[in-house]
């Protein structure tokens, strides 16, 4: 027991001899709860000793085999997984889904969102082909190349022999 605790409890023991007492009990009953506390104390802070030694001693014992607390971690999870797919609830759930995964609304479901993916990726296919063509064109146009020569010109620390021809421009400088 630290001489904090100690203290503590011989002081209460020297201050129930010097007068004040507990309702109902007498001195003599004081002191004697005292006592035992005192050696209650004293019994818990000897199994605290004895507690940290051993897990000391545990820890000294994982090391020596490799075990650290990841791969501890990783057996908990395994082990925690294992009794999930044990369990009731987790064979019931799945049986059901197995069911279902049969069923013929789900086929037709899985089937209906199959087709509506191939429509959708075809759609943005056509799309993004138009999209692509469109700038094309806008990139070629006069106005575009107008706009670009203003920009190139406008841009300080460059001058024209610096910046290439734009692409699809044939002529040269």
């Amino acid at each position: 027991m630290d001489s904090e605790n100690r203290g503590f409890a011989t002081m209460n023991a020297e201050g129930a001899s010097g007068g004040t007492l507990q309702p109902g009990m007498t001195e003599e009953e004081t002191l004697e709860v005292q006592l035992e506390l005192i050696k209650i104390e004293d019994e818990i802070l000897t199994l605290r000793q004895v507690l940290n030694a051993k897990e000391r001693h545990a820890a000294d014992l994982r090391r020596r085999l490799g075990i650290n607390p990841l791969s501890e971690f990783k057996q908990n999870i395994t082990k925690g997984w294992q009794d999930v797919q044990s369990s009731n609830a987790y064979l019931t759930a799945s049986a059901t889904l197995e069911d279902i995964s049969r069923s013929d609304a789900y086929k037709k479901t899985q089937e209906t969102f199959s087709q509506a993916g191939q429509v959708t990726s075809s759609a943005f296919s056509t799309m993004s082909s138009a999209i692509k063509s469109r700038l094309g064109e806008l990139r070629n146009s006069s106005t575009f190349k107008s706009f670009e020569d203003k920009m190139t010109k406008a841009m300080p620390g460059k001058s024209n022999a610096d910046t290439p021809p734009p692409p699809g421009n044939n002529s040269t400088l």
